[in-house]
């Protein structure tokens, strides 16, 4: 990779390794230190993912307005102020004021860091989102790990620890990335000629992949919410539950040579690729609905990993190939617009029905969505055909 593209995959290490902390143990902290049912902690993660729905989409546009050095330096800017405010103010209503800035905070970064990706590397393809892909979950391997520390002498110590890992992502962004230059002919034509987009079949196959995204989100987001409650019911330590993200996170790292004979394979067969993960993820659910001990946890997250690696890079690739000339930020922060919502509506739902009808009966229902995903993945690039558009014209 070019040495500009290791300081996006740097600070994007520091900035997952950061939210890590506070993610995995956010239900948690609301079920078993505040005392909230799932649904009520659900309701709370729907903001908070909410917020993040509207910051991905800013953070999309101000990307090809002002660029992407100026829209990430504003998210962390926020995300400080809402962290320190966490650190402390963390009763109840505090926390739910404070989490939901972070959700819009988190939403204004992850756009621009794709699309900075997108623009400064547009012959890496998979390569780049892949990249960024691996710097998140080498995050997300140590983060947890240490966040279960960190909870183990005290829970209230995860803010101070997430707000220093931001102060970090801070100043690698501020001096950093300021000095990225992106090519006025990838990041402006639209912007200034201010002219319609002459085709709207990309849009429409970008909006269809992105549904089935926000079902698969949907239903990923068990495991940072319903699924860490049932664990810890179940016996098994927080130190434990930090661990399972921690083995996901290594093996995201130590799997890419295992997959890549069959990613090389599927070059140009993304929808495959996608559709491959998602049957592999199905399964996965289908295995943690009857595990009542650790190992049978550790079985059911080395299943949803290898599901993920397959999925989670590929989708961005096929918006950064659909987007236009100046839209790259756009289309990125409508992918992640789209897992957000997915993020925010995956642990109220999963949290009424566990209240409602049990665990076991929540993952049936959730796998069977699954369904859905598979149903966008081979039809969205009907819009296209029926268009005749080559993603290479870049509209």
């Amino acid at each position: 990779m070019p040495k500009k593209v290791w300081l996006l995959v740097i600070g994007m290490f520091i900035n997952v390794m950061g939210n890590s902390f506070l993610w995995p143990l956010n239900t948690i902290y609301m079920h078993d230190y505040l005392g909230k049912s799932l649904s009520v902690a659900g309701l709370v993660l729907m903001a908070n993912a909410g917020a993040g729905v509207v910051g991905n989409l800013l953070g999309g546009y101000l990307f090809d307005r002002i660029g992407g050095f100026k829209s990430i330096m504003a998210g962390i800017i926020i995300s400080i102020i809402g962290l320190v405010g966490l650190v402390f103010w963390h009763d109840w209503q505090p926390y739910i004021w404070f989490l939901t800035l972070l959700g819009f905070s988190g939403g204004l970064i992850f756009p621009s860091m794709y699309a900075m990706m997108a623009t400064l590397w547009p012959e890496g393809g998979r390569k780049a989102f892949n990249s960024i892909y691996l710097a998140q979950n080498v995050g997300v391997a140590i983060g947890p790990a240490l966040a279960g520390l960190v909870a183990s002498v005290s829970i209230d110590y995860i803010f101070p620890a997430n707000l220093v890992f931001y102060v970090v992502f801070f100043f690698i962004a501020f001096f950093g990335y300021r000095k990225l230059e992106i090519a006025p002919d990838r990041h402006t034509s639209v912007i200034k000629e201010n002219k319609k987009i002459r085709q709207k079949a990309p849009f429409y196959a970008l909006l269809i992949i992105s549904g089935g995204y926000l079902i698969m989100w949907l239903v990923y987001s068990q495991w940072m919410t319903t699924i860490s409650t049932h664990s810890l019911s179940l016996g098994i330590s927080l130190k434990q539950y930090s661990l399972l993200w921690t083995i996901n996170g290594l093996l995201i790292v130590i799997g890419q040579p295992i997959i890549k004979p069959v990613i090389s394979r599927l070059e140009n067969k993304i929808k495959t690729q996608i559709i491959i993960g998602i049957v592999i993820f199905s399964i996965s659910y289908i295995v943690v609905s009857f595990a009542a001990s650790f190992t049978m946890f550790i079985v059911a997250m080395v299943i949803v990993t290898f599901g993920e690696m397959f999925v989670w890079p590929a989708v961005p690739t096929i918006a950064s190939q659909l987007s236009p000339k100046g839209r790259e930020g756009f289309y990125q922060g409508i992918v992640n617009s789209f897992a957000t919502m997915g993020r925010m509506f995956g642990p109220f739902i999963g949290g009424i029905l566990a209240d409602q009808y049990g665990m076991q009966v929540m993952l049936f229902i959730l796998t069977a969505f699954m369904i859905i995903p598979i149903i966008t993945s081979l039809l969205y690039d009907r819009p296209i055909k029926k268009a005749g558009y080559q993603p290479e014209s870049r509209l």
